[in-house]
């Protein structure tokens, strides 16, 4: 049986950063920067867009400064300009950014474990799973329904792709951490009416 696909959406992880080197959380939009080590992710996987040959119609990206300037990277291997959702900012870590996690696991140890299996858990103001998924699917819908037969990049944060899958896949909230996404990374899904496919994840070249 053919299915007739709705849009094909491949997100792009952002390169590394001081913060994600040091596995700090960090929901600030004007800093950091990409790394050196961010920048050389971001060369190898542009690279391999090119050479699998990935098309697209419009490249969206969040409006943190990491994630924009690996748009710029993007947007000039397509020769292509690209368009800032403001909506798509990373989770919510309230009083929690700038933590590491074994930092949080000696300040809020139950409350960090609550955290990561209670989906419906907020934490120093932080943003539940359930809130960020649901937040999450929200906007991709809207982008889905704006690229009806187009084939679409969206340059983000390793959260928000993890919930991207969860909606896509109707994967519990609970689990939205056993998600794996690093930085420099690509994942695709194709999505439907009423259903979505997972084509790959996480892919990071060598």
């Amino acid at each position: 049986m053919y299915f007739q696909r709705k849009c094909k959406i491949t997100f792009i992880c952002h390169g590394a950063t001081i913060h994600s080197e040091e596995g700090r959380l960090s929901d600030a939009g004007n800093y950091p920067p990409l790394s050196e080590l961010g920048i050389e992710e971001m060369e190898n996987l542009t690279k391999y867009l090119k050479n699998r040959g990935v098309k697209n119609d419009s490249i969206y990206t969040s409006p943190s400064i990491r994630t924009v300037q690996s748009a710029m990277m993007v947007g000039k291997l397509f020769k292509q300009e690209y368009i800032v959702v403001e909506e798509l900012t990373p989770r919510k870590f309230g009083k929690l950014n700038g933590l590491t996690v074994s930092q949080l696991l000696d300040k809020y140890p139950e409350g960090y474990t609550s955290l990561l299996n209670n989906p419906h858990t907020t934490l120093q103001d932080t943003e539940s799973s359930t809130e960020l998924i649901d937040r999450v699917n929200k906007i991709i819908e809207n982008l889905v329904e704006k690229n009806i037969g187009n084939r679409i990049i969206i340059v983000t944060h390793p959260e928000i792709i993890q919930a991207a899958i969860c909606a896509a896949l109707k994967i519990p909230a609970k689990n939205l951490s056993n998600i794996f996404i690093r930085t420099g990374s690509a994942t695709q899904i194709s999505y439907f009416d009423n259903w979505a496919s997972l084509v790959y994840s996480d892919y990071t070249p060598l």
